[in-house]
């Protein structure tokens, strides 16, 4: 996956790439659009200037990001299905250092399966992992001895999530 031409990308002559124009360019390997929401968290994470849109330069900080993410796929996608099954995932986020029930892999395949398949589609599966991440960064502020358990009041926990930049 090479980084294609930028001028390609920005359709406006804006100069800065939005999320319509990321969307464009990307392809998840299944002639679908790839999901607006993993795009709008893409944009949200390169976005260094807070615009709502990225420049050259986070451009091609994030392609390199999403070939990362690509070849993680790959090496994931034991079956060379195009996609990412329970057991697939559950390999990867636990090679990540995750260590998470059966059932809540069950959990994560409902929550990010567009398409209904059992199954996750690259883009899905790096929106999955991303928030998965994310959520887990934020937990850890508050898990201050490191046991795995936090204790927060009610309006602590609705600024947590609701301050996610996800």
């Amino acid at each position: 996956m090479c980084v294609p031409e930028v001028a390609r990308v920005d359709a406006d002559r804006s100069g800065a790439i939005s999320a319509k124009e990321l969307q464009t360019a990307l392809s998840n390997g299944t002639w679908t659009p790839f999901n607006p929401e993993t795009v709008r968290l893409m944009i949200g994470m390169f976005d260094r200037d807070n615009s709502g849109t990225i420049n050259f330069q986070e451009f091609q900080s994030l392609w390199k990001y999403i070939t990362d993410w690509q070849n993680t796929f790959r090496s994931y996608d034991r079956d060379n299905s195009g996609t990412i099954d329970k057991n697939e995932l559950k390999s990867a986020l636990t090679s990540f250092g995750f260590n998470l029930s059966d059932r809540f892999y069950e959990i994560l395949l409902r929550k990010y399966d567009r398409m209904g398949r059992a199954s996750l589609s690259f883009d899905d599966f790096i929106q999955c992992c991303v928030v998965v991440q994310t959520l887990t960064g934020s937990f850890q502020q508050f898990d201050t001895n490191r046991n795995g358990w936090i204790d927060i009041s009610y309006e602590q926990f609705l600024t947590l999530v609701f301050s996610l930049k996800s």
